[in-house]
């Protein structure tokens, strides 16, 4: 129903009916929200709260905002209406669009004096809020990018204290998934490096087994490496995730020549391959080598149906028999090069 208060309706957020109004609101009215996933991974950077004069400065520089200014003006308008909160008329949702507005309105054209808002109850439940913006982004309509993604699943989780198993279908995430989002925030909060730019990087980095068992092992490694990514020398993120995990699985002397400056990243990784850490042979052959010297391999073999040890003790005869040729070929091969 229409009346000059605005339009009057309602929207279902994770099931609660919301009431909302739709209607024109001045564009000094209205203010940007710091918390939206958006504005908090470009202007959060040390985690201090930005001002509205930081937060409109740095999405007018950006690309996406310049193209919408020219769109709104070309339509003559918004098609979508802002989200906008009652009380304190923080846009939840639109800070772009708001942004694109305010340059239109700073050249004094009365057109772009007001924007259309859906607006929300004051009092809504910050749940609520958080739960919106995730439909809103789930659905295709917006993507973010990982790392907005990731802050707003660990605020969802770490702030509001909303369990993962719950919050991670929002985002159409599985719970490990959304685990890995979580953890690698947290590492670059804890390592002091909020730059959106260097996520690629620590979401490579936590993600490879062979690079954990240096960080497990290697006093400093993790601090090294944040130091490496600060400092641009590691190349691109695909650099870190094709070339540290052949360092690391190599002869621990080549990681310490790195760490210590001995070597650069890419010489450490050119002697990491010399010596054999990046030939997927090689590796076939550690991997069995590993699998068969387990304790556990042993008690599989034996505790085993009678009919299937006679299979496994077969194909071990096969084993070594072939391993014991191809031993002696590779013995031949080392003399003529001899």
């Amino acid at each position: 129903m229409s009346d000059d208060k605005g339009i009057a309706a309602s929207m279902l957020i994770r099931g609660t009916t919301v009431p909302t109004v739709t209607r024109q609101v001045p564009i000094k009215e209205l203010k940007f929200y710091p918390d939206n996933p958006r504005i908090y991974s470009i202007v959060v950077v040390d985690g201090a709260k930005p001002t509205q004069e930081d937060i409109l400065e740095r999405l007018q520089a950006m690309e996406h905002v310049r193209q919408l200014v020219q769109d709104i003006k070309a339509n003559g308008g918004l098609i979508d209406p802002l989200i906008v909160r009652d009380g304190d008329m923080v846009v939840l949702e639109g800070n772009s669009r708001l942004a694109a507005y305010r340059h239109l309105a700073a050249g004094g054209d009365v057109r772009w004096a007001a924007a259309t808002c859906t607006i929300l109850p004051a009092d809504i439940d910050d749940k609520l809020v958080f739960a919106l913006l995730a439909q809103y982004h789930v659905k295709g309509k917006k993507d973010w990018a990982p790392y907005e993604k990731a802050g707003f699943i660990y605020r969802r989780f770490k702030e509001q204290h909303v369990d993962l198993q719950q919050a991670a279908p929002e985002l159409g995430l599985t719970k490990d998934e959304a685990r890995h989002l979580v953890n690698v925030y947290q590492f670059m909060i804890d390592h002091g490096d909020r730059d959106p730019a260097h996520w690629s990087y620590y979401d490579e980095f936590l993600k490879s087994r062979k690079i954990k068992k240096a960080r497990d092992e290697v006093a400093g490694f993790e601090d090294f490496i944040v130091a490496e990514v600060k400092s641009g020398t590691l190349g691109k993120a695909m650099d870190l995730r094709d070339k540290l995990p052949v360092i690391c699985a190599g002869n621990a002397k080549i990681l310490r020549r790195y760490m210590t400056g001995v070597y650069t990243f890419a010489e450490a990784h050119e002697d990491a391959v010399v010596a054999g850490g990046e030939h997927p042979t090689l590796n076939r052959l550690k991997r069995f080598r590993k699998w068969v010297t387990e304790i556990t391999t042993e008690d599989d073999l034996v505790d085993a149906p009678k009919a299937i040890r006679d299979v496994m003790q077969y194909e071990l005869k096969l084993i070594e028999a072939k391993a014991r040729k191809l031993k002696d070929l590779l013995e031949k091969k080392k003399s003529q090069i001899g």
